[in-house]
Parts: structure tokens; sequence; C-alpha cells
């Protein structure tokens, strides 16, 4: 089931594009896109590493300050997750529409701090009714682990990000990638699944820079969540600041890899190769330098901005743990201790 919902997010993706393209679909937000305004991003696990990138791209879109915050932080510290210096414009995620935390972040901020809240979920429920406006989408995930919800949801608020913006080239280039996933899965799924499981790593590593930090979040959570594997994440220059310490051949070093760092986080990936690590690079080209010190290269090739293929980069993240999951005999549709949705007693 897992397997079979990552490999349907180049169709997810078309439908949900359809449905972004509606007019009129985001009238109601062009007021709150202002310069004073504070856009701030809230969810909880792989909603938080969402937030991440999604508030990420909006800065870089719109050049309106945006943050993102666990909605548990809003919960127990919101004068430091939510202060009231500047007007706030939350963006509340979650699949479910019923995570307790995040429903708990909406009662505050709408309830007690009259700010209005939009909502982005794939089932709508509880969090779909009560923010003031919400943005649904034709997501059906059975699955336990997030995989096409994620995606397509980031997917949504950078479109979202792009049309305030007015950024047709971006809106664009979202446009092209379901297509674009459909060949690149049927180019490295199967080389990924076979160097993944001739080999037996020990721990996972993902690192990236600024918008693909939260990418790298997600890549390192869903290996664990799907294969009950160890797995961590860092900015990719930090890694040299301690963390290379575990550095060993079963040492599973995966580097999504940006266009504007790449020199830079190349120049990480080769020194860890040096240190005995085994790498794996996302990049959307790769020179001679990266394809002689990586163990396994994923070039996407894509056209378009570099913020445009976040997406794309967390897809091979997702086979990775469904890959090693079944690597060490586990199910990836029944992970350990989880449940699809967070519901905490009132």
């Amino acid at each position: 089931m897992t397997l079979c919902e990552i490999l349907s997010q180049p169709r997810c993706w078309s439908a949900c594009l359809d449905a972004l393209q509606r007019p009129g679909q985001f009238d109601h937000l062009r007021g709150r896109a202002n310069p004073a305004s504070e856009w701030l991003f809230v969810g909880c696990g792989t909603s938080y590493y969402l937030a991440q990138s999604a508030a990420a791209s909006f800065t870089a879109l719109t050049r309106i300050p945006a943050r993102a915050a666990p909605a548990s932080e809003i919960m127990l510290f919101p004068e430091i997750a939510a202060p009231r210096s500047r007007e706030l414009v939350p963006v509340l995620i979650s699949r479910s529409g019923r995570t307790s935390e995040v429903l708990q972040a909406r009662r505050y901020l709408e309830e007690e701090r009259g700010i209005r809240t939009l909502a982005i979920t794939c089932d709508g429920n509880e969090l779909g009714q009560l923010a003031s406006w919400t943005l649904c989408l034709p997501v059906e995930e059975q699955s336990t682990v997030m995989t096409s919800s994620f995606t397509s949801m980031l997917m949504a608020l950078q479109y979202l990000a792009a049309v305030l913006a007015g950024n047709q080239e971006f809106t664009a280039a979202l446009e092209r990638l379901p297509a674009s996933l459909e060949k690149l899965l049927e180019r490295y799924m199967t080389s990924l699944k076979s160097f993944l499981c001739d080999d037996s790593f020990d721990d996972f590593v993902f690192l990236g820079q600024g918008p693909f930090y939260g990418i790298a979040s997600e890549g390192a959570l869903k290996v664990t969540e799907s294969s009950c594997s160890y797995s961590q994440v860092f900015h990719t220059l930090e890694f040299r600041h301690g963390p290379k310490s575990i550095v060993s051949a079963q040492t599973l070093l995966t580097f999504m890899i940006s266009e504007r760092g790449y020199e830079a986080e190349v120049g990480v990936l080769e020194e860890m190769k040096q240190l005995g690590g085994s790498t794996l690079a996302i990049t959307n080209q790769a020179d001679e330098r990266l394809r002689n010190s990586a163990d396994f290269v994923i070039e996407l090739d894509l056209p378009g901005p570099g913020l445009s293929r976040l997406c794309a980069y967390v897809v091979w993240a997702q086979l990775m743990g469904v890959y090693n999951a079944g690597h060490k005999g586990l199910d990836p549709d029944q992970p350990r201790h989880l449940s699809r949705v967070v519901v905490l007693d009132s």
C-alpha cells in the first residue's frame, strides 16, 4: 500500500494541480500577503517538516517573512511561537484534519487571539470545518506514513506562494513535475532498490541546506518510520562540526544537493567519502566531481527554479524507507508503535 501510494504521486499531483487552478481559488488570501505580515506554517511530525520547506518557499517567492513552528510550541509557549508584535497569518497543516495539537493551535489562535487561520488538509474533518479558510486537496491516502499527502500539500503551498507573487514561471514548473517524476521513477527506482539491498546500513544521515533542510528532515523521518532504522538530519555544512564522528562504511549519508550551495555541499560529500562513509546524492545536475565521489547519484535534470523541485527530492527518501523495510523483513504498511493520526485525550 505505501509503495503504491509513493508511485501514484504523478497522478496525485496532477489531480491537485487541477484543483489549484480553479478560477479565484486564492482571491480571499491576496489581501493577507503584505510586507507587514508574517506567515506562520504550523504542523506536527511530517507536517512540521512540510511547514519548514513551505515557509522557506514562501519567503523566497513573496519576499514576505515566513517561518515554521511545531503546533506543540503554540500550545506550550504561545508568546514565543506566536508573538503579538506583528500581524500573523497562520497556515495549519494536517493530513487528517484531526491532529490534536494542530486543533489546539487553531483554538488558541482563532478563539483566544482572534486570528483567522488557513487550513490545508486532505481529509478535511474538524480542522477543515473550524478554520477560517480551508484548502482541502483531492488526496486519498490510506497508509500510516505520509507520502503523497506530504508532497501534494507542499506543492499546493508553493503554488499558493507563486500565485500571490505573480510568478507564472514557477507555477509552470510545478505543472511539469508529474510527467517528469513518472520518467524519473522508471529510470531510478530499480537501481535504488538494488543499491540499498546490496549492503546493510546501520545508520542513515540526511543532509540539506536552506529549503532543502525540511526535505532532509522528512527523508530521515521516512526511513525511521518505515523501516524502524536510526536516522539523523543535519544542515550539510554543519555535519563537519562534530556529527561526522559517526561516519563509517555502514553509515549511508544522503545529500540533498542544491544549486546555490552545490560546490560547498559536494565538498562535504567528498570529505565524508574520504572518511569511509557511503554516499548517495540527489541533485538536479551532476558533474564529474560528484559522480566520482558519490556511490549513487539521482540526477533530476528538471527545468525551472530550484525551489520548484523540492517535491521531487523527497520521493527517493520515501522509497528508501520502503526498500530498507523490505530488506530488514519489516512491513512498511504496519510501522511499529505508529498510528495514522495522533489524537490525544482532551
